[in-house]
């Protein structure tokens, strides 16, 4: 569709008895992933994935104005591309889970990484098909080799003024679960149901809710219908196990002080929507929220009905800072405020500061019929503790190890965290 988007994009049924499914080979196309292989699930209707790699937030800023990451170093710059590599090789994963933010190169002259990327040179340039290529097929390709990706939005992907083109547009044309040839982008969506065997995903599309952050509630009309689905989902499979996949993040703990109340948690309008459907909670069989957008990687839970929030925004945009978690331990978050019984943030220092890169390992453990998590780092390697989702659905929290001692008889909950 004209200069942003020159390509034909093509959707087609793969039956669930195919074993293999590999691209033909088109003149003058280059393909992604290069081997043109394309995974199939590994899963039954009766069993589920056995390893989830979760990203989020991985496109390298090159913003209109400002600070622009250093998108020609993989290691410290931007480093998805290693990230990647590291789920594919290391996690070895079954599934991928994408919590939102693809596309960052807003202006692409200012990028320092040109010559890889023929086509995503120029600010006219920006949500081109090229640029996808450039902050998310290129760098991801290993990783999509490996294993079929659960995908949701994230707001840098919104749609412009027009709706119609830029970021949004290019979502809907080549990464939405309804692709799209003409171009045009919608603020809001329904949610997606996606059986992966027992395993339950839906995608909420919170890339517009409160678009400032600066806790506006202004859409929980809109996001209260869309919750309430996904409680009618997962109320009709209550014996299976449901994850909500969304970018924005429901319960997630920015920065805490030492009196109990100074808090900033994100994001209050979905918390709010989610009080006020039909059962004023989630579903007891959602599991788990899985989502991105604040660029630091923090598993916080409350103990109660509500499920673990696990935010993944630190696979490749620049790092935010993070709360001590000590502080965050007690304080009232959401709606009705319940206080944080657990928060595990992977930060630099010991008390809080910039978060560390990497992304989240969600392995099944039969033994136990339950989900095991742990952090990785751009290399693939652990840090911090290794938790298993507990089973009881009316007290949902992770079972940690006590982590490693900070002072005379006090227990940090994700230890002290050492870079590599």
């Amino acid at each position: 569709m004209g200069a942003q988007f020159p390509t034909t994009v093509c959707e087609v049924g793969v039956p669930l008895t195919a074993s293999g499914a590999r691209l033909e080979q088109v003149a003058a196309a280059v393909l992604h992933p290069g081997d043109r292989r394309l995974p199939l699930p590994g899963w039954t209707s009766t069993t589920r994935p056995q390893r989830i790699a979760v990203i989020g937030d991985t496109g390298c800023s090159v913003p209109k104005a400002g600070a622009v990451q250093n998108c020609a170093d993989h290691q410290t710059g931007w480093p998805f591309p290693t990230i990647a590599n590291s789920a594919a090789t290391v996690t070895r994963p079954d599934l991928v889970i994408h919590v939102g933010d693809y596309l960052y190169r807003e202006d692409p002259d200012r990028e320092n990484d040109k010559q890889r990327n023929p086509g995503c040179t120029t600010t006219a340039d920006a949500a081109s098909w090229d640029c996808v290529v450039a902050d998310f097929f290129r760098p991801a390709q290993t990783l999509l080799a490996g294993a079929p990706v659960a995908l949701t939005r994230g707001n840098h992907e919104d749609c412009n003024q027009n709706f119609k083109g830029g970021a949004g547009g290019a979502w809907f044309r080549y990464l939405a679960d309804d692709l799209r040839g003409d171009g045009t982008c919608d603020r809001y969506t329904d949610p997606v149901a996606i059986r992966a065997g027992l395993l339950n995903l839906v995608s909420l599309d919170s890339s517009f809710a409160d678009p400032m952050d600066n806790g506006s509630t202004a859409a929980k009309a809109v996001f209260t219908r869309q919750l309430d689905q996904v409680n009618q989902y997962a109320q009709r499979r209550p014996g299976e196990d449901f994850f909500l996949f969304t970018h924005k993040p429901l319960w997630m703990v920015k920065s805490a002080g030492h009196t109990t109340g100074d808090v900033t948690w994100l994001t209050r309008v979905l918390g709010d929507a989610v009080a006020d459907t039909a059962p004023h909670r989630l579903a007891r069989n959602v599991r788990l929220v899985l989502s991105g957008h604040v660029h630091l990687y923090q598993m916080v839970d409350f103990d109660t009905v509500r499920p673990p929030q696990l935010t993944v925004g630190s696979s490749g945009g620049p790092l935010d800072d993070g709360p001590d978690d000590l502080l965050v331990l007690g304080q009232p978050v959401g709606t009705p405020p319940q206080p944080v019984h657990q928060s595990i943030t992977q930060t630099v220092g010991p008390t809080g500061g910039t978060g560390v890169f990497g992304y989240a390992d969600l392995g099944y453990s039969s033994t136990g019929n339950t989900w095991v998590l742990t952090f990785r780092n751009t290399n693939g390697r652990v840090l911090g503790p290794t938790c298993r989702l507990d089973t009881n659905l009316a007290d949902k929290s992770f079972l940690c190890p006590p982590g490693t001692s900070t002072g005379p008889g006090t227990n940090r909950p994700g230890g002290p965290v050492a870079v590599r």
